[in-house]
């Protein structure tokens, strides 16, 4: 709870959210539970206007068994049925599963999660895919900014 302000004043002015869920046994239902913290951070991202989401299933190397294709699958159904609730299109998140710790399919691919083919993303503007977390970031698409209008600066 104590981290929303600061959650609130980035997401505010972003164009992208990435959203980390970790995968450890317990801690992914503790944070989709009904006043869980995942819920809670992909409500606010969506009604603060941030409409392009990324999903980052963390601690993959903590499931049972480790870098388990089940568990991933199972969080991003549950994850996928939450964030079209809220607005987001599930169609056009990317969900990657990642070991922040070991850092793997971060910034390349994993060797230990061979059943991980790729995520893919469609929108109207077009589709993107790739392997990895940072593939993911590349592939957000920048908003148009009118920069021919007045300077608008967030004041706090």
């Amino acid at each position: 709870r104590d981290f929303i302000k600061n959650m609130i004043t980035g997401t505010s002015q972003a164009d992208c959210a990435v959203l980390i869920v970790a995968a450890g046994t317990g801690e992914f239902e503790a944070g989709i539970s009904k006043n869980g913290q995942t819920r809670e951070h992909a409500l606010l991202a969506f009604t603060l206007g941030v409409k392009q989401l990324i999903v980052g299933v963390n601690k993959m190397d903590c499931t049972e068994p480790p870098y388990s294709e089940a568990r991933f699958e199972e969080i991003k159904k549950e994850v996928s049925s939450y964030i079209k609730k809220i607005g987001y299109t599930p169609a056009a998140v990317a969900f990657v599963p990642i070991s922040g710790w070991n850092g793997d399919n971060m910034l390349e691919i994993s060797s230990k999660m061979p059943w991980f083919k790729g995520w893919v993303v469609e929108r109207k503007e077009g589709k993107g895919e790739g392997k990895c977390l940072i593939e993911a970031l590349d592939a957000i698409l920048p908003p148009t900014r009118p920069t021919d209008k007045a300077l608008r600066l967030p004041l706090q």
